[in-house]
């Protein structure tokens, strides 16, 4: 099976230059998307303004359902960003002659290293590096030395999985299109159009989803 068509392929097939002019593309979108919501700023929004004040706000009521209004309002900036970049970068790969820069390992591996890097900063901010560690050891003291490396291991493989969840789904979803585009090239592909695009949509919301998870878990300790 051969390579999926990109205009960007027609300068050059080398996978680094495809994956950097895909991802700075989905960024010089995102960029400009908010520029023109901000750029006119109305008491009542209309227009692009209108369809990202909704997204904000869409944002923070998921953050406030995790971890409470006040702290979602601090971390509505990190979560808000991730998800229109990865929700664009993930709709570039449904537009036929595109390739979803979420569809090369390298990208979602960077955004959940972002993540894991922050949130363990965020804890240990919050409250001290004695205290933040101290919740990997688990509730019962004589099992500290079985939970402490099961709690390291777990939150290395939230990374992982952020990762690779992001990636497998976006990749599958570009060889489930190129597939259909090889069988058939006209009607039949709007309705896997559809569905892709939808999925485009819930793995962005399933990211900033765990992003608010792992910060609310970094945050409220006690709970743990």
């Amino acid at each position: 099976m051969g390579e999926l068509f990109t205009f960007f392929g027609l300068i050059s097939h080398d996978k680094a230059f495809i994956f950097m002019t895909h991802m700075l593309l989905s960024a010089g979108i995102a960029l400009v998307l908010v520029k023109v919501a901000m750029s006119n700023l109305q008491v009542v929004p209309r227009g692009t303004q209108n369809l990202m004040e909704a997204y904000i706000n869409g944002v923070l009521q998921m953050g406030t359902d995790v971890m409470g209004k006040s702290h979602a309002r601090k971390y509505i900036a990190l979560v808000a960003t991730i998800g229109l970049f990865v929700g664009i970068a993930n709709l570039i790969g449904v537009i036929p002659g595109f390739e979803a820069p979420t569809a090369f390992l390298e990208m979602p591996l960077a955004l959940a290293i972002t993540v894991f890097v922050y949130y363990n900063y965020v804890g240990i901010r919050t409250h001290g590096i004695v205290k933040y560690l101290k919740h990997f050891l688990g509730p019962v003291w004589w099992l500290y030395w079985l939970m402490f490396p099961i709690e390291i291991v777990s939150h290395i493989s939230r990374m992982i999985s952020l990762s690779f969840r992001l990636f497998g789904n976006v990749k599958g979803d570009d060889m489930f299109l190129m597939v259909i585009l090889m069988l058939a090239p006209w009607l039949l592909p709007m309705i896997p159009f559809a569905l892709l695009t939808f999925m485009a949509f819930l793995q962005a919301f399933i990211f900033m989803m765990l992003t608010y998870v792992y910060l609310g878990g970094a945050i409220i300790v006690e709970d743990h």
